[in-house]
């Protein structure tokens, strides 16, 4: 964890969000109203559909305004209390569960995956590994109106990061009082890139989030601590420009963690930062520069 206060609820408490209509939304709004309200260290528990919609293959879970609910199905949004705009929200990710079944899309077709446990298996025959996660965790922009959930921005949102997978922890900054967290778009596995512009997009039997708050924590662009490593985000339409976030955020992080200077940061990541291409499908394109633990001793 970075080093600095959190915030925490006295006795924290595990929120179940219900799947209906009524919670799921496909959009980012400053004034949707939340769904449901937490103190800071409380937790959220979640079913979700896949980014189509979907619950059961091939049938919609609701009917919905297209026009309006165009993007991924999202749940939330969750207001924090006590959220205010210029802090961190610290989003653990306690688990992704997938449910059995999941599609991914190329040139328009489809291909089917029967999902089980630790693998799945294609239409074909072909069989992957699993590591499932969220592909969208975000908060709205602070603009006023409605955007569309497909870009990743500065607060989060469509990410598709494969690294966030369950007991990794994102740090995004908060753009609206009360944080308004929405989250959905269940990936059971997907490659750096994204390069058909989908993943094994699947609806999740369960996911789980931990909410909290962080005011020691001034980020230029998303972070994230998983198992091994220190990760920096950075988006934009220019592939270039989104690497140019992603290092200023990782060279902020080398020198609050590391207490360097940024030249000197910025010489060791070029012998042990790793950078990666995210996604390349999302409109901003997605950056991600990666510092294992011990690389620099």
């Amino acid at each position: 964890m970075p080093s600095g206060s959190s915030s925490h609820s006295e006795r924290a408490v595990i929120h179940e969000i219900p799947l209906a209509e009524a919670t799921l939304h496909g959009y980012f709004s400053s004034v949707l109203p939340p769904v449901l309200t937490v103190n800071p260290g409380d937790s959220v528990r979640f079913q979700s559909l896949n980014a189509g919609w979907n619950w059961d293959f091939e049938s919609e879970f609701v009917e919905r305004d297209k026009e309006l609910h165009n993007g991924h199905a999202l749940n939330g949004p969750v207001e924090v209390r006590g959220a205010r705009v210029g802090q961190t929200l610290a989003v653990h990710i306690d688990e992704v569960t997938p449910r059995p079944w999941g599609v991914t899309f190329a040139h328009g077709d489809r291909f089917a995956w029967t999902l089980d446990g630790g693998s799945g298996t294609d239409e074909l025959g072909k069989t992957v590994s699993l590591a499932p996660f969220l592909g969208v965790i975000g908060m709205p922009p602070p603009e006023p109106g409605i955007h569309p959930t497909g870009p990743p921005r500065k607060w989060g949102g469509n990410i598709d990061c494969k690294l966030l997978v369950a007991g990794s922890t994102l740090y995004l900054p908060i753009p609206v009082d009360g944080a308004l967290l929405s989250a959905g778009d269940g990936h059971a596995a997907q490659g750096d890139g994204e390069v058909s512009g989908t993943a094994i997009e699947c609806p999740l039997e369960w996911a789980q989030l931990t909410l909290d708050l962080r005011d020691d924590l001034d980020l230029r662009s998303p972070i994230a601590r998983i198992a091994d490593a220190w990760v920096a985000f950075g988006f934009d339409e220019d592939l270039d420009l989104a690497v140019e976030q992603c290092m200023a955020t990782m060279l902020d992080l080398m020198e609050r963690e590391l207490g360097l200077e940024r030249k000197h940061a910025l010489a060791l990541a070029s012998v042990v930062v790793d950078l990666h291409v995210t996604q390349i499908v999302n409109g901003a394109k997605g950056v991600h520069a990666v510092l294992r633990d011990g690389a620099i001793r």
